[in-house]
Formats: C-alpha cells, structure tokens, sequence
C-alpha cells in the first residue's frame, strides 16, 4: 500500500470540519455479560467523548503488528492521543523494574511507539496523555521516575484505585498550553510514575513538589503532552487545541 503524501493529508485535513482523530487503546482480559476473562481492545469512553465534544471524530486504534501497520493507520488520521494506562517496560529506558513495576504491555509499547515513528514521519498533530506523555519522554531518549512517592514522599499523585487525585499544576506561559488553559490550574491526576528526564521537549507545567505535569516540542507541530487527565474534566481545551491544528492541517 501506498502511503498518502504529507501534502495530501494536509490538504484534506484543511477541509474536514470534522478530523479523524485516532486514539491507542489497549489489550487485556475483559468481563462483560456472561463472557469473563475475554481479549478485549479497551479504552475509557470518555477520550472519545472528549475528541467528540470538541469537534472531532474518534478512531479507536489497537495495538498493531508492525510499523507498516501504523504507517497505514496514520496516513488516513488528522490527528492523534497517546492514552493514558499501564506502565512501560522500564528496559525500554535501560532500566531494572522497580519492586512496584510489575505489569506491562509489550504489544502496547511497541504499537504506540511505531504510531509515534509514523505520526512524526507525517507531522500529525500530537497529544500524549498520563502513560502517553511518558512513552513519548522515552522514546525521545528519556526516563521515568518509577515511583513518585519514592521522589516526593507522598502518594498524592495516585489517587485511589478508582478515584483521580486533586493536584495543584502551575504552567508556564510563552508556551501552546498556556494558551489552552489557565496559568494556575487543578487537575485530575492517576499516576505512580512521572516524567524524569525529556530530551528535546520542555516542560511546560509543573506540580509544587517539582513533579512534570506538562512538555511540547518547540518546532512548529503540536506535539504536547500532559501527566494529568483531561478526558475526565469538563474543560475541553486540549482536545479543541488538538482539532484546531488538525483542522487546519498543521503541527
């Protein structure tokens, strides 16, 4: 299969009034029904509500076999979220597994990585959310804190086992997300893992512990990320910032 130039993507990503919009989703057992324990392709309805809610069409991508597979994939999208979910195999930043790493995702890494390489290739639009934000530090050569309250001294970060946390994020101005959202704002967090180190993007909004909450690149593509998630908010203006640039056909 052929893949579709940048310059056709472009021009029909500036006529859609209504951006395809693909989100990763993830593979793991799954009960509904009288079926238990079923592979199941899963996501929180509420990152497609989200894209919905703010002009776009939800494409729901899961994990993939091949980067040709991603490539395809993202010739036909305008834009894409890297969601939130498990942590990564920490060798992927040559580490050792910290005692509380203990499930990842092989075929989710590789798939969402490969969707990273093919995205990048064709300059899509780009939001990486919680997990996703921390996939793209890695794969830029970066490292994750493996457990924060080892960092910070609290767990308040975490949240519960089915609550989000309540935590105080400051964002710096001068920057894509600041023109989204507030330059002092309280965020919906679910992470034991953040941000340590992310070659070629900046940090963008930060906890009071010094926990990263927010990076983008700085070249003319949207590529933002955040620690937090948005999808469980009622402001939108990620997801609006995300189908603005993919409407317009531009990073």
């Amino acid at each position: 299969m052929t893949e579709r130039p940048l310059a056709e993507r472009t021009a029909r990503s500036s006529r859609s009034d209504l951006p395809l919009i693909g989100i990763s989703t993830y593979r793991q057992a799954a009960d509904w029904g009288t079926w238990q324990g079923v592979p199941a392709d899963l996501l929180p309805a509420s990152y497609a509500q989200s894209v919905a809610a703010a002009g776009g069409v939800p494409v729901l991508i899961p994990p993939l076999e091949s980067t040709d597979a991603a490539r395809a994939v993202i010739a036909r999208l305008d834009g894409l979220i890297i969601a939130g979910g498990a942590d990564l195999n920490p060798a992927l930043y040559e580490q050792a597994a910290d005692a509380s790493v203990t499930v990842w995702y092989d075929d989710r890494d590789a798939s969402e990585l490969w969707l990273l390489d093919a995205a990048a290739e064709q300059q899509l639009p780009l939001l990486g959310i919680c997990r996703g934000m921390q996939l793209m530090a890695v794969r830029a050569g970066g490292a994750l804190i493996q457990h924060v309250p080892d960092a910070v001294g609290h767990d308040r970060h975490s949240g519960s086992a089915s609550g989000y946390a309540d935590v105080e994020v400051s964002v710096a101005p001068g920057h894509r997300i600041s023109e989204l959202v507030a330059p002092t704002l309280r965020v919906p967090c679910h992470h034991h893992q953040a941000v340590g180190s992310h070659p070629g993007y900046v940090t963008t909004a930060s906890a009071g512990d010094g926990i990263i909450e927010a990076m983008e690149s700085s070249g003319d593509r949207l590529e933002v990320a955040v620690q937090w998630h948005p999808e469980t908010g009622a402001d939108k203006a990620l997801f609006a910032g995300l189908i603005a640039a993919a409407r317009a056909g531009t990073g």
